[in-house]
């Protein structure tokens, strides 16, 4: 993380609104536990079968716009409880880099993105590192109506999410409301050096996010 004046800080809350892409993925259990970016010290407490990724569009944001590509591999043991983590991430602002790791412990690094939304409900994401190698290349297409979604219902252990960040663990619990619909990856590639292979799997699910808010509260943190 740099360091940051007084005048880079975005504090938690933020309140965010975009619209993106939400996968589940059915992975082999060697991807999960050794090409998934989790740290030597929690990989072995690692549980579950099920990847979860995002595309992300925030149009709105504490830090301005930007884009961002997610991976979640399954549960991680912070302590005595179970939660879900995210290990890789790659988002198209630094402003939104320091703050993530400041304000969540979130392990954001910088990418370049190059986003189309296409007619007739396809799109397309590429994302790349700052010197110019891919890191992914994804085609959606989405169809249907779209149904309305909202996570304050849903129970507040599952929701709750933590990182290991530089000595300490961040927890904080997202909340969101907005829209799905579903869609299709109809075409994907991943540089394993940066991201998860999801090729090596299955996608079981796939959807289309519209007009969501979300918002992002202040995280609780613990020493290690």
């Amino acid at each position: 993380m740099t360091a940051l004046t007084p005048d880079m800080i975005a504090p938690a809350p933020w309140h965010l609104k975009g619209q993106g892409y939400l996968l589940v993925v059915h992975l082999p259990k060697s991807v999960l536990d050794n090409e998934g970016f989790i740290s030597d010290e929690l990989v072995a407490s690692r549980r579950g079968r099920l990847a979860y990724v995002a595309f992300v569009d925030y149009q709105e944001s504490d830090v301005g716009r930007y884009h961002e590509l997610l991976y979640i591999g399954g549960s991680l043991k912070f302590g005595q409880k179970r939660h879900y983590s995210i290990s890789k991430i790659y988002v198209s602002s630094q402003a939104s880099v320091d703050n993530g790791q400041l304000n969540w412990g979130i392990p954001k690094e910088l990418a370049d993105f190059k986003v189309h939304y296409g007619k007739n409900a396809k799109d397309t994401v590429e994302v790349s590192t700052t010197t110019g190698e891919t890191i992914a290349k994804l085609s959606f297409s989405h169809h249907l109506l779209p149904f309305p979604v909202s996570t304050k219902l849903a129970p507040k252990r599952l929701m709750t999410v933590a990182q290991q960040w530089q000595g300490q663990y961040f927890f904080y619990r997202p909340e969101a409301v907005g829209h799905l619909k579903p869609a299709l990856l109809t075409s994907s590639h991943f540089d394993k050096r940066y991201f998860p292979d999801l090729n090596q799997g299955r996608v079981l699910a796939c959807f289309k996010v519209t007009d969501f808010n979300l918002v992002f509260p202040i995280a609780k943190i613990q020493a290690q």
